[in-house]
């Protein structure tokens, strides 16, 4: 993803990240792989997580379930205080680094029944080998009705009118507006962009990890990937070993080898065939089983085992990973993050967090920071754009003590 606008959304009023369409003119420099967003509490930081978990919410459940979920307590309570809505959201993707960008724009309103609902939802895209000009629809909906495009060489012009061949355009009339177009035209194959956009938001992971969930009993069968809580984490640990039980005792190794205090990290099969993690501590000879380790070992093995999955998930959002973790492991765990994004398109981290030991293994280009307007509403912008901050870290001041010393922020 390489920009996010969100308006009107808690404290939200009005903030972007990177690059979007809406925007170009701007000439906002692109989102990296690694994304870590600071400020002070009260700020706006679990507001912006919320936001990603909020979109994700209303392409699997709706709108107007989504308003509900997680203590959100309705629209009322969603849209910021002072604004008649709608609700906005305006998503900038690119699949590739070939790949003609994707914009998706949301706008979540109230019907005359004061219900949430689906007030607009575009898509639109270049058609091949376009470079320039605005790209058309792909999908255009107003309150669920309108066109939506199949195959990937038609579109809706924006002043109206199609480009490309008019037999490609398919009327739509959803027959419920509080469920997103693109949730119903995603799942046919004819769809093939929108088929190609909602593979990326379903491949959205936002970690809400908890020790105490992730020492549960765990009785399911062999999973791909951690659920939200971490509940399902020996269910990932046995579908890895199965899958490849050499690559996965590699993992093994490479985290123990991350987690200060662990001789060695292996599996053990109980009399109904599941496998179960073993940790052994330095000065012990007998191990621990998951259920006996402390939490802050537990998160770091999840961070780790999430960061290796067999087939990455495209975003992945953590919030504030120092919790209940020794300050002097957030450094090698930010470094590892980072090093796991990487620089192609497979993988995309954001992060929230309050350590300044974490930024300390960061760039002024990774962060980001959010502040509180007088109006009390969140700005958000680049570490990089604040005065003396780019020289201090090139004459090698980490971050991190910047940031402690309220140089910026």
């Amino acid at each position: 993803m390489e920009g996010i606008r969100i308006e009107n959304y808690g404290s939200l009023g009005s903030i972007c990240l990177g690059k979007v369409y809406s925007q170009l003119n701007k000439k906002n420099k692109a989102l990296g792989n690694f994304i870590t967003i600071i400020g002070p509490s009260g700020t706006g930081k679990s507001t912006l997580a919320d936001a990603f978990g909020f979109i994700a919410d209303c392409l699997d459940k709706g709108v107007e379930e989504a308003c509900d979920l997680k203590n959100r307590g309705g629209y009322e309570r969603l849209i910021s205080q002072g604004s008649s809505g709608p609700i906005k959201f305006e998503l900038y993707y690119k699949e590739t680094s070939n790949s003609s960008p994707i914009t998706y724009e949301l706008m979540i309103g109230l019907d005359e029944k004061k219900r949430p609902y689906v007030q607009e939802e575009r898509l639109r895209q270049r058609m091949p080998n376009e470079r320039y000009g605005k790209p058309p629809f792909i999908l255009n909906l107003r309150a669920g009705e309108g066109y939506a495009y199949i195959g990937n060489k038609s579109g809706e012009k924006e002043g109206g009118g199609v480009e490309g061949d008019p037999n490609d355009r398919r009327p739509v009339n959803l027959s419920d507006n509080r469920k997103l177009g693109i949730a119903t035209y995603g799942a046919m194959s004819e769809y093939t962009r929108i088929v190609d956009f909602i593979k990326f938001l379903k491949s959205w992971y936002l970690c809400y990890f908890s020790p105490d969930s992730a020492r549960e009993e765990q009785m399911a069968a062999p999973q791909p990937y951690l659920n939200r809580t971490g509940s399902n984490i020996n269910n990932v640990a046995h579908y890895m070993f199965r899958e490849d039980k050499n690559a996965f005792k590699k993992i093994l190794n490479d985290i123990q080898q991350k987690i200060r205090g662990i001789k060695s990290i292996d599996t053990d099969e109980t009399i109904d065939k599941r496998v179960v993690l073993r940790f052994f501590e330095n000065g012990f000879s007998e191990p621990f089983y998951w259920t006996r380790m402390s939490d802050g070992t537990l998160k770091l093995f999840a961070y780790y085992l999430l960061l290796h999955e067999l087939s990455p998930r495209e975003l992945v959002f953590i919030e504030e990973p120092e919790n209940g973790l020794y300050h002097q492991h957030l450094f090698d765990l930010a470094r590892e993050l980072k090093k796991i994004a990487g620089t192609g398109f497979q993988k995309q981290l954001f992060v929230t967090t309050h350590s300044p030991f974490f930024v300390n293994a960061l760039s002024a280009e990774d962060v980001w920071v959010l502040e509180k307007n007088e109006n009390g509403f969140s700005s958000i912008k680049r570490a990089a754009e604040y005065e003396f901050v780019k020289e201090m870290v090139a004459e090698n001041v980490t971050l991190g003590d910047l940031w402690y010393s309220q140089y910026f922020g």
